[in-house]
């Protein structure tokens, strides 16, 4: 509907008469939050944006988009050249129309291109939805997609009960539900990997591995963290320790240069034990998933395993004490 347009006496008239009825609280509200579409003759604003507090709450709407594009594969068809959604749907087996309207939404937030004609191209924000590009994060949106989406479904019963949203919905923790699902294991496994692959950068930067021969990534997933690190610290030998089934996956991709010939692999539950004698231990991602007893059991395992002199290395988010926005407090 296009919203009539309204010279400044009419207005005026309008809301004298609305505050003599009692109702001017409201009307204000609506106003300053721009809930309704009133236009001035000198307005030229043609697409008012609803209030803020609206738009937070259907953030979600975006956030299942970027999935589904993720689970189709868009971006690794538009790799090479733009392409009709119409060409879009053949190869994803999807409703023309309904992806129209689904790639429509994203070009307007800037994920993807919209060239006219019902054509779209991969834009920079799309391109880590690329399944083998560095910096990829489709495995990963797609977790988020699908268990971490169902889980946050139910965070009310975490907030009255103080127990985990993802239990409930689904029968079990989380690990021990990926323990039984291979697909969901591999694509959360997959996310890790690439999320521990940009991590290790920053982790080479901010610390010095000198004085270090040997390191234990404890719950290291596929090792692409510790890779990595090896690949630039030549000295040092390391370990992945991690469960059995993320092990097995894990060595089903390695290779056979010299940096893969430095890196072991132990099967293993650090809330029991932890491999003995290394200079270091690596603890990226962990603590964070559990509650303070069990932490603080994995932390007294690295303790009473590390050599006399070694160190505890934690690569984790910190909550800051300011009201800031940041992205570890909702996480």
């Amino acid at each position: 509907m296009v919203a009539r347009r309204l010279s400044p006496w009419r207005l005026l008239q309008i809301l004298r008469f609305l505050s003599s009825k009692g109702v001017w609280t409201e009307i204000k509200q609506l106003l300053s939050s721009r809930l309704l579409s009133i236009e001035l003759a000198e307005r030229t604003e043609d697409n008012l944006s609803p209030p803020a507090l609206f738009e937070m709450a259907t953030a979600y709407w975006l956030s299942q988009a970027i999935y589904v594009t993720a689970k189709l594969g868009i971006a690794d068809l538009l790799r090479d050249d733009p392409q009709s959604c119409v060409a879009l749907a053949t190869s994803t087996g999807s409703d023309a129309p309904s992806l129209f309207r689904l790639m429509r939404a994203l070009s307007s937030v800037g994920i993807f291109a919209h060239l006219g004609r019902s054509r779209f191209a991969l834009s920079r924000l799309a391109e880590p939805l690329q399944t083998d590009v560095h910096g990829s994060l489709r495995a990963m949106v797609i977790t988020i997609g699908e268990i971490h989406y169902q889980a946050c479904g139910s965070l009310l019963h975490s907030v009255q009960t103080g127990s985990p949203a993802f239990n409930s919905v689904f029968g079990a923790s989380l690990f021990d539900y990926l323990q039984q699902n291979v697909d969901a294991a591999d694509m959360f496994n997959q996310g890790m990997a690439n999320v521990s692959s940009m991590l290790a950068y920053a982790v080479l930067m901010a610390y010095d591995f000198a004085g270090i021969s040997s390191i234990v990534d404890v719950g290291g997933g596929q090792g692409k963290l510790l890779e990595k690190i090896l690949q630039f610290t030549p000295d040092i030998t390391g370990t992945v320790f991690a469960t059995a089934s993320t092990i097995e996956r894990a060595k089903q991709g390695i290779g056979n240069d010299a940096c893969s010939r430095r890196c072991f692999y132990v099967i293993g539950d650090f809330f029991t034990s932890v491999p003995q004698g290394a200079d270091a231990y690596l603890l990226c991602g962990v603590i964070h998933d559990w509650d303070d007893p069990r932490s603080i059991r994995i932390l007294r395992n690295c303790r009473r395993a590390m050599a006399r002199k070694g160190r505890l290395l934690i690569v984790d988010m910190v909550v800051p004490d300011t009201d800031a926005m940041s992205f570890s407090k909702p996480s």
